[in-house]
């Protein structure tokens, strides 16, 4: 770890991990925040404890309010959906043709 000297005509201080430097390896790659994880949890906790007054709250909403409290709900839960552009054009040049030869079967009687 770096280590910074810090000298004030009384005292050496030094300090580690001064202004300017970055943990150069960082945190792994997939290894979650602590912080997040945590409130995160938190917030499920509180959420679940207390899903019952949560539903009464909603209950004596307006039905245009209840709706729109529903749906703001909805995009912590449902995954977001991405819309997405559909071009119906086909290139024909990308095919090849195909023949289909039809043959009937003789009769053996």
């Amino acid at each position: 770890m770096k280590q910074k000297i810090v000298n004030n005509n009384q005292n050496t201080i030094i300090m580690a991990g001064f202004k300017g430097t970055r943990n150069e390896n960082g945190r792994p790659k997939g290894t979650p925040n602590k912080n997040t994880a945590q409130i995160r949890d938190s917030f499920q906790l509180l959420v679940e404890s207390n899903i019952s007054k949560l539903k009464e709250d909603i209950d004596k909403l307006e039905p245009k309010d209840r709706i729109r409290t529903i749906i703001d709900l909805a995009k912590f839960v449902l995954p977001t959906l991405k819309a997405i552009e559909y071009n119906d054009s086909i290139d024909e040049s990308r095919f090849k043709p195909v023949t289909i030869n039809i043959i009937q079967p003789k009769d053996d009687n």
